[in-house]
């Protein structure tokens, strides 16, 4: 299908947006519930996206071009508010992952010849990210990007580039600042030591 084969492609095709606007009606729905339904949302969810584990939310409003279709969730992964997935093509989400407010993971992207935008071809790229991953608040996530497992990446970060597992990454665009290491047991923030009893 074109929209995961990586080519360049017109997303204007009748068909696509046919089957975009019944990916979206779940979205709809679930954006409407309210916070008492959470069985409810539980069971929109599982129709929203492509896969869901178990013990996994969305704070709503969530935001999707393909309604999440495309979206691979593991287990207990938690969005919060404002969560925007451009889910043109497969978006992977480890397991035990949290993604702040305001996040954006957009797997579609334009040429940049003109000639081709002017048309209006796009063409998309996989976005992974690993287990245990944490996503601050307004972090973007552009096509075609892996995130390794454990890594943080700070608010307002861009991320354009792959990160390495077990890292730190901050900026735009995003760079790798420091590893995850023996400090980070130690103390959770700054010089706040860790309760060595919430790691046994």
């Amino acid at each position: 299908m074109a929209l995961h084969d990586q080519q360049i492609y017109n997303p204007d095709d009748p068909e696509i947006l046919k089957k975009q606007a019944a990916a979206q009606l779940p979205m709809y729905e679930y954006n409407r519930t309210l916070p008492t339904e959470g069985n409810k949302r539980q069971r929109l969810l599982k129709e929203m996206l492509g896969k869901v584990g178990e013990g996994c939310f969305i704070e709503p409003p969530f935001h999707a071009n393909f309604g999440g279709k495309h979206v691979m969730f593991g287990d207990h992964i938690y969005a919060n508010f404002n969560l925007t997935v451009v889910d043109d093509t497969y978006i992977y989400i480890g397991s035990h992952t949290m993604i702040g407010p305001n996040v954006t993971l957009a797997s579609a992207n334009h040429p940049i010849l003109p000639e081709l935008r002017e048309k209006g071809y796009q063409y998309n790229l996989p976005i992974h990210i690993g287990k245990n991953c944490w996503l601050g608040a307004g972090v973007i996530v552009v096509p075609g990007v892996t995130i390794g497992d454990n890594t943080v990446v700070g608010a307002g970060a861009v991320v354009t580039k792959d990160l390495p597992a077990n890292v730190v990454a901050v900026g735009v665009p995003a760079k790798v600042v420091r590893p995850i290491s023996d400090h980070d047991r130690k103390y959770y923030h700054g010089q706040m030591r860790t309760d060595p009893k919430l790691l046994s």
